[in-house]
């Protein structure tokens, strides 16, 4: 039986029922009969998901200030939302992570592909970062901080509540610490051989991106005794694990001092801070820069911001990447690597690849295509949901 208090919410009938029993989370706005009663119902309320004959399919959560109106939490729609619940889905994604690293650092949860739809938590040790990017897990924030207490035993969580999916959903961005003391400075990760410094409290999104860690480790094979550029570096992403490697030099490139900082701040604690310099700029800039110069490296890799973050953009954003590729292409030494990188959902592998392949052309170089990365395995994928695998990364020798 369903619980009585639980309203109803029901699909058109041209609405795809199928993909939600086969397992897709979403339900868009215009698929759903949105009637004065369900567009009353306040941002993250739970409801039965029903199709247009009424049989149901789920329990959902509602969201009618958003384009995604519904999001899936369980096909069973007597399921209770508590604290159990959560523990349910932590307990399962923690062991697949606890089988994949040897310590306590990675994505924790995945959103939907881990079962908590618009959820995102990264774990640094005995701290974590939970970004609760849908209405319905902000409602419930106190019963899944408790779960993540209980099933991980971390001490400090800190809410991150900056990015564009929070305002979609009609949330704040009042982000701080939920349990705990915020740490009193960047904490060390260890990756790949080298050591990050994660800025939780400032930093970009959770402070550390942990789904390029398959892809830094490729570009390490590709550098031993290499000079290398790392365009867009954040905190050093590829250029550590290219020293870590065994690199000859790593020059790191970004337009925020305090990410070059923490860069600088790994490569010290690392042991190859000899090795490494850094250049603050517009990444485009420099990359002119360079070229004017002369200089010439024996791996580039370039990880932009998304530059095609929703289908309206993926025009004006493949232009971009076709940019990137033609510049530094011009800065890669004859037989060197080139790594390129995007991480916009909305440009898939073949549109992206298609843009890299223009650019190298227009620098006049020809190219192999030796491997394609993708996000790491904590950061799984929903086959259902082809917005989860955003992560692309196409390695080239040219």
């Amino acid at each position: 039986m369903t619980p009585p208090s639980l309203p109803s919410v029901r699909l058109r009938p041209k609405a795809n029922a199928r993909a939600i029993r086969h397992g897709f989370p979403w339900v868009y706005d215009n698929e759903l009969v949105t009637d004065r009663r369900t567009r009353a119902l306040p941002g993250g309320s739970l409801a039965i998901l029903e199709d247009h004959e009424r049989a149901p399919l789920g329990l959902v959560a509602v969201n009618p200030a958003s384009r995604i109106i519904c999001r899936m939490l369980d096909t069973d729609p007597a399921a209770r939302i508590d604290q159990d619940w959560f523990a349910a889905r932590l307990e399962k994604a923690q062991s697949l992570r606890a089988r994949l690293y040897p310590g306590p650092y990675y994505r924790l949860i995945h959103a939907e592909a881990d079962g908590l739809p618009g959820v995102v938590i990264d774990r640094f040790d005995d701290c974590a970062v939970v970004q609760p990017n849908a209405a319905w897990a902000e409602a419930r924030l106190e019963a899944l901080i408790a779960a993540l207490v209980d099933v991980t035993g971390v001490r400090v969580v800190i809410k991150n509540a900056g990015g564009r999916a929070r305002a979609l959903e009609g949330l704040d961005d009042a982000s701080g610490v939920l349990r705990g003391q915020a740490p009193d400075g960047p904490i060390a990760v260890p990756m790949n051989g080298a050591t990050y410094m994660a800025d939780l409290m400032g930093g970009q999104k959770t402070g550390l991106f942990y789904d390029q860690r398959p892809n830094h480790a490729f570009a390490a094979t590709l550098s031993r005794g290499a000079r290398v550029l790392d365009v867009f570096s954040h905190v050093g992403g590829f250029g550590l694990a290219a020293l870590a490697g065994g690199a000859a030099s790593t020059l790191a490139v970004d337009g925020s001092q305090p990410a070059l900082d923490l860069a600088r701040g790994g490569a010290e604690v690392g042991g190859v801070a000899a090795r490494f310099d850094a250049r603050r700029g517009d990444a485009f800039d420099v990359m002119a820069a360079l070229a004017e110069e002369g200089r010439r490296f024996d791996v580039v890799i370039c990880d932009p911001p998304a530059f095609a973050p929703t289908k309206k953009a993926v025009e004006k954003g493949l232009r971009a990447y076709e940019r990137v590729a033609k510049m530094a292409a011009a800065l890669v030494e004859e037989g060197g690597y080139l790594g390129l990188c995007s991480c916009s959902h909305a440009a898939d592998l073949t549109r992206f690849r298609g843009a890299c392949n223009r650019g190298i052309g227009r620098a006049g170089r020809q190219a192999q295509i030796i491997h394609t990365g993708q996000a790491g395995p904590d950061h799984p994928l929903l086959p259902q949901l082809a917005e989860s695998g955003y992560l692309k990364a196409v390695f080239y020798r040219l």
